[in-house]
């Protein structure tokens, strides 16, 4: 893997870039890494119509992995993946962003927009992030894996949810650095969210889309769809949060045709 450095903190961030064409960028979500638009089929269905750049987020993958949380505020996150586009000389994307990745996207559409050709997000939201992971996971989802580690907090998580987790879902979140993943969600709790005026002011290509059992997501995500013009919703029949990033054939649907059209 290559590696940017963000020029603010120093955090190294590791990525990868595969394929010919347009850049399309992917960013992945909570506790996960680019491994995962591999193994769940993006990268086999994308690599030969696109420039795929594949960051691992701070605090996951192969990036760095600071335990302060305040090295996980939203706009060092943003300026890492402008750090990225920067050592490739690259000036504007396709953006793609899942969970967390999505959230980025959408703060990264405001403060750059310059830098984005489209912006596709995926069971993101913009609202205020106090007690969100409680919502996606369980509650107290955070004081448990601070306390008790991510065996306990993935047996919880497991006990929680209507469909068990996937393998590789699973060891894709055992792999993490504990402590900086305990430090990104709880500086994550502390996000404001992104303001409902920027977003009406978007003037972006905009894709965006949730399970259908995505309860908590899927809201956020029509509430979205008002709020960016000409946006355009899909949702995604039949999957949560945590298996709609996984169902690559439904979501590559409704992305590849609207990637196609710009």
């Amino acid at each position: 893997m290559q590696q940017a450095i963000n020029s603010v903190d120093g955090v190294g961030i590791a990525y990868r870039v595969i394929g010919e064409g347009p850049p399309l960028l992917l960013a992945h979500g909570t506790a996960l890494s680019s491994a995962i638009w591999r193994a769940f089929g993006y990268v086999k269905a994308l690599r030969s119509e696109y420039r795929l750049i594949l960051p691992d987020m701070r605090g996951h993958g192969r990036s760095d992995t600071p335990h302060d949380p305040e090295s996980y505020a939203m706009d060092l996150v943003v300026g890492d993946l402008l750090a990225v586009l920067d050592a490739l000389e690259i000036d504007r994307v396709h953006y793609l962003g899942y969970s967390f990745g999505g959230r980025v996207g959408l703060s990264l559409a405001v403060s750059a927009p310059e830098r984005l050709r489209t912006l596709t997000v995926g069971g993101g939201s913009s609202r205020p992030q106090a007690g969100s992971f409680d919502k996606l996971f369980f509650p107290g989802c955070i004081d448990v894996l601070d306390n008790e580690g991510m065996t306990a907090f993935l047996d919880q998580w497991n006990a929680h949810r209507t469909w068990p987790l996937d393998a590789a879902t699973r060891a894709a979140f055992d792999a993490n650095d504990t402590r900086a993943l305990v430090a990104y969600l709880r500086r994550s709790e502390t996000e404001p969210g992104v303001p409902d005026a920027a977003l009406e002011a978007l003037d972006l290509p905009t894709l965006l889309f949730a399970g259908s059992e995505d309860r908590p997501r899927l809201s956020d995500t029509r509430r979205l769809a008002t709020l960016i013009p000409g946006s355009r919703l899909a949702v995604i029949d039949g999957f949560d949060h945590a298996t709609t990033v996984a169902a690559s054939a439904e979501v590559l649907a409704v992305v590849k045709p609207f990637l196609a059209e710009h």
